[in-house]
């Protein structure tokens, strides 16, 4: 047990624990039972340094003792020194560009004695204390562009320094703090703005870009007709027939018309409004409308032109499965999906999954690793892991709200944003609701880099936790 004189007087929250330990345990069990038909070396050392389930028990031991590590140092000492472990991280960052190992098209890692390790690990953990001490001072508010302007400063050179390597997946876990962030304050507007970039990006990649830009325009009409106030059922009735005009036209006459007929309408609700003087609403509802059309052809452009076969596919895989070869770039997928559903109520036991035995899933004990929990504990070891990281995020959401500094309550936030984002994309990626960007599951999937770097940023948070009363 954990003294109180390791943790500085505190109490460490032994719910948040379990937790982990519950996590880390079934992510043991899971590797394990991927390698378990290949067989075992009987020798220690080989098992241990040869096998996945071998590397990831050396790297749980080495997690408990950086845990140990980390509740021994003074609390004061992670928002004291949040900007050097911020410089670390970047400079790590950039020395991986130059020495690290390149690994399935990515130069994201160094390898030490055989074992691989990935600093976009320590940039996370430093940019959540960075973004964490500088918020958490009295002078910064949201509402100030300065402010602003610092926070992007923050995201933008990890987020530029990951992309060169190239590491979607670590880009994306950055978005995370946007969480933080809207809790802090931040107004919703970028986010709904973002959602809307993201719902237009998606839209032109699986529709017919024309028929993207005609529902804009119908929509942006809809939006001129809520502002009519006199006979405002007409000016709907007759959108309406617009409308169905325009659709008609574009399946089975011809997309131009469909498109002019939107166009001519559009420009006749501007005339109507301009008349009676509501230019600011027409200036921004047109040039909302021109960027959200600029942008559905551009992404258009890039992807039938720009992007590469492979990167295309991978898109495909995502939305458009159907046009991806069954045995060829929609294989994981397919795979994950069949493994999963393979495993029905109860699943088929553990060790006796046979799509996990025979390795029919690639990555299962990194990426994929969900598909085994999926494949031999069923539906019910599903729900069972996902509640458990369910009930981990609200402990971690509950700890950051009893705090009484700023600091550790913006950090808890951050770690929330991470492991969610964690989660949704991993879990997500498997079931096809999310691209396979290669992201592991936090304590679950096998990897050394993950598992210390998730279990530091945990300790960090439990550290901070314990002390609350005297920071």
């Amino acid at each position: 047990m954990i003294s109180k004189d390791l943790v500085g007087g505190g109490k460490i929250d032994y719910v948040l624990v379990s937790f982990y330990l519950s996590l880390v345990s079934i992510g043991w069990l899971m590797i394990y039972a991927v390698g378990y038909k290949q067989g075992y070396p009987s020798d220690v050392s080989e098992f241990m340094l040869k096998t996945s389930v071998g590397k990831q028990t050396i790297f749980i031991a080495v997690s408990m003792f950086l845990l140990l590590i980390i509740f021994s140092i003074d609390a004061k000492f992670w928002r004291v020194f949040a900007y050097p472990l911020y410089a670390i991280g970047i400079l790590l960052l950039i020395l991986v560009l130059i020495f690290g190992k390149e690994i399935n098209g990515a130069k994201a890692w160094f390898s030490i004695g055989g074992f691989g390790f990935q600093p976009a690990e320590i940039a996370k953990l430093g940019t959540a204390l960075a973004l964490s001490s500088y918020l958490s001072s009295p002078s910064i508010n949201l509402k100030n562009s300065k402010a602003l302007t610092s926070i992007a400063g923050f995201l933008f050179v990890p987020i530029f320094l990951i992309l060169l390597q190239p590491d979607a997946g670590s880009t994306l876990v950055f978005l995370s703090f946007s969480i933080m962030l809207y809790r802090e304050g931040l107004s919703p507007i970028p986010y709904i703005i973002g959602i809307a970039l993201i719902t237009i990006f998606i839209l032109s990649l699986v529709f017919d870009p024309n028929l993207v830009v005609i529902f804009l325009m119908m929509f942006v009409s809809l939006l001129f007709v809520a502002n009519i106030s006199k006979n405002r059922q007409w000016w709907f009735t007759g959108l309406l027939g617009v409308c169905a005009f325009a659709v008609f036209s574009f399946y089975k006459i011809n997309p131009q018309i469909a498109l002019i007929s939107m166009l001519v309408t559009v420009l006749a609700f501007v005339i109507v409004h301009s008349r009676r003087g509501r230019f600011r609403m027409v200036i921004l509802s047109v040039g909302a409308l021109l960027f959200a059309i600029t942008l559905v052809y551009a992404t258009s452009f890039v992807f039938n032109n720009v992007l590469k076969k492979h990167q295309q596919e991978r898109i495909n895989v995502w939305l458009r499965p159907d046009k991806c070869d069954p045995r060829g770039a929609a294989y994981n997928l397919n795979s994950a999906k069949m493994a999963i559903g393979s495993g029905g109520l109860q699943g088929k036991g553990f060790l006796e999954g046979t799509m996990t035995q025979l390795n029919f899933v690639p990555e299962q004990n990194t990426d994929f690793i969900f598909c085994t929990v999926g494949e031999e504990q069923g539906f019910i070891g599903v729900f069972a892991v996902l509640a458990i990281f369910l009930l981990f995020l609200v402990r971690i959401i509950l700890i950051a709200e009893r705090q009484r500094s700023n600091f550790v309550r913006l950090y808890a936030y951050c770690l929330a944003g991470i492991f969610f984002f964690h989660f949704f994309i991993n879990i997500g990626m498997t079931m096809g609701v999310m691209p396979i960007i290669g992201i592991p599951l936090p304590f679950v999937s096998a990897g050394g880099s993950s598992l210390l770097g998730f279990t530091a940023m945990l300790g960090i948070l439990l550290k901070l936790d314990s002390s609350r009363y005297i920071i």
